[in-house]
C-alpha cells in the first residue's frame, strides 16, 4: 500500500484490527524516540505511517491513549521481572531485597537508556495516567504479599496494621520507583537503594 493512501476501514473487529493497532503503536514508538513524546502530534504519526488522523482515532482516542499503550507495555515488563524476583526469593527478607532491586534496575534500564521514550513514563507519572496508577497499585499488592508472608513466618512484626505498613514501604520506595523521582536520585544508586532496603527490613523485624 502506498504510504500516502489511507487504508480501507476494516469490516470486522479481530486480528486485522489488532495488527493495525500494533502498527500504529510501533510507528508511534519510533516517532516518540526520534522527536520526543511532547513534540509529536497525531498528525505527525499519521504522516509517518500513511494513515489519516481520522483513521488513527478509530483505534486510539488521543495521543495519550497511544502513549498509555507504549508505557503500559514497558511497565508490564518491570512487573514481570518483579514477580520473577519474588518467586526466586527463599525468605520474605530475600523476596523483598530481590523485588526492590529488580524494580530499580529495570526502571533505570527502561527509563534512562532512551531519554525520548522516558518522556512518556514521566508524563504518565506526572499526569497520573491509568497505566501509572495500575502500576503503582500492582507494586503495592506485591509488597503486601511479601509482608503478609513475612508475618506468617515470623520474620516481620505484626503489631502495625498491614495496610499502614505497606503504604509506608511504598512511600519509602518512591525515590527509586517513580520515574520522576528516580531521575533526580539516579546518582545515589546503588548505595542509597541498598541502604534503604536494609532500613525497611530492620523496621519490619519482630
Amino acid at each position: 500500500m502506498p504510504m500516502n493512501e489511507t487504508p480501507a476501514p476494516p469490516t470486522a473487529r479481530g486480528p486485522a484490527e489488532h495488527a493495525v493497532r500494533d502498527q500504529i503503536i510501533e510507528a508511534a514508538n519510533d516517532c516518540f524516540a526520534r522527536y520526543g513524546y511532547a513534540k509529536t502530534t497525531v498528525a505527525d504519526l499519521a504522516r509517518e505511517i500513511g494513515f489519516s488522523k481520522a483513521y488513527i482515532y478509530r483505534f486510539f482516542e488521543s495521543k495519550q491513549a497511544i502513549g498509555e499503550a507504549i508505557c503500559g507495555a514497558r511497565l508490564d515488563r518491570i512487573l514481570e521481572a518483579a514477580r520473577t524476583a519474588i518467586d526466586e526469593g527463599e525468605s520474605a527478607n530475600d523476596k523483598f531485597r530481590r523485588f526492590f532491586r529488580s524494580i530499580t534496575a529495570l526502571s533505570v534500564e527502561l527509563f534512562f537508556d532512551d531519554r525520548k521514550i522516558y518522556e512518556i513514563a514521566a508524563s504518565a507519572a506526572a499526569e497520573k495516567w491509568a497505566t501509572a496508577r495500575a502500576y503503582t497499585e500492582a507494586l503495592r499488592v506485591m509488597v503486601g504479599e511479601i509482608v503478609r508472608e513475612g508475618r506468617e513466618k515470623g520474620e516481620f512484626e505484626r503489631k502495625t496494621p498491614l495496610d499502614e505498613t505497606c503504604r509506608a514501604i511504598c512511600y519509602a520506595m518512591t525515590p527509586f520507583v517513580d520515574p520522576l523521582d528516580l531521575e533526580r536520585n539516579f546518582d545515589l544508586l546503588p548505595d542509597a537503594q541498598n541502604e534503604l532496603t536494609g532500613l525497611i527490613l530492620r523496621s519490619l523485624a519482630p
